[in-house]
């Protein structure tokens, strides 16, 4: 098995099913004669299950329950499960009983849970970095393929070649321009995270605003007309001043946060002194091999643990057992 396809929404085996996108009729009776719905509010998946407690499941409806009476966009067709059709709709302009406190809607972990008043009790809206660990493959690649199309609708409205508002095609996979009848489709942005080693010691940073002790493997946008292994170089370069030799890919994920795919590599750093762009993060610093079993271990006095699931923690994880080449 690839290494991409053993962490959270490596893959699963949902068929996109992508033919059946352009037979509106056809969906709209599968939908109509009860097809499972799952249902996003400002991102978070309505999900089953307390994440603090044990396993979750993305809640499957259909498409006349009341939780989608307030469902201001059109259903996205998802694919098929075991042969089965599955949709996602977004319900957005719901509006919860319960306070919002929107400085913590759409932060870096959002705590706060949703819950809607015709979903079962034991239902809520959950922050999906929240219970991405806690979902099986298939529901983590729907929520992650979900919330990644939901949000691309929300944020492309208008087309870009004459600024009329477009309209969702293709079940929910496009975006048709009326006046001019330009196709838009949605983005994913290729962003490279890098395990740069010297010897026994990788290197880490923590970007502004993370939570407290949090560090990670330094990560960036490929930029028009390169290369991977180029953003990697200039990527480091840019925010340590580290410059770096050798680069092999190692393994991708999907990371719906809002819209990227994670290329994860391996480089050779060729220089050690750091000086850090404070413009792009707000810490940088060499971590032995023997202190990140401390972070492993959750005993390191100023560096937190690393996400499970995320590709930085399976990279880190890999490089302190010796796996990777």
């Amino acid at each position: 098995m690839l290494l991409s396809e053993t962490m959270t929404f490596g893959g699963s085996d949902l068929d996109r099913a992508a033919a059946e996108r352009r037979d509106p009729a056809s969906l709209e009776q599968a939908r109509a004669q009860g097809a499972a719905v799952i249902a996003l509010w400002r991102g978070k998946p309505l999900v089953q299950g307390d994440p603090q407690a044990g396993p979750c499941r993305l809640l499957q409806l259909t498409a006349h329950h009341p939780v989608f009476a307030q469902a201001t966009m059109a259903p996205i067709f998802l694919g098929r499960i075991d042969a089965a059709p599955i949709f996602a709709q977004d319900i957005s302009a719901w509006k919860p009983t319960e306070t919002v406190d929107e400085a913590q809607i759409g932060a870096f972990l959002d705590p706060t849970i949703q819950h809607h008043p015709a979903a079962p009790a034991d239902s809520a809206f959950r922050e999906l970095r929240a219970v991405m660990n806690h979902l099986d493959a298939r529901d983590a690649e729907m929520a992650a393929t979900a919330r990644a199309l939901i949000n691309w609708h929300d944020s492309h409205g208008f087309c870009v070649r004459c600024g009329q508002a477009s309209v969702i095609t293709e079940a929910g996979w496009q975006r048709l321009c009326p006046a001019c009848g330009t196709h838009h489709f949605p983005r994913t942005d290729p962003v490279v995270i890098m395990l740069i080693t010297q010897g026994e010691k990788v290197l880490l940073g923590r970007s502004p605003g993370w939570p407290d002790g949090m560090f990670s493997l330094l990560a960036g946008f490929v930029e028009p007309g390169e290369t991977i292994a180029a953003a990697v170089r200039r990527e480091v370069f840019e925010e340590t001043a580290v410059k770096v030799g050798d680069v092999a890919y190692i393994a991708d994920q999907p990371w719906p946060f809002p819209a990227s795919l994670m290329i994860g590599c391996r480089g050779q750093a060729i220089t050690s002194e750091i000086t850090v762009d404070t413009h792009e993060l707000e810490a940088a610093r060499w971590v032995t091999r023997s202190e990140l079993l401390t972070v492993f271990a959750g005993t390191h006095p100023e560096i937190r643990p690393a996400r499970k699931g995320a590709i930085a923690h399976v990279l880190l994880a890999n490089w302190l057992s010796g796996k990777l080449p």
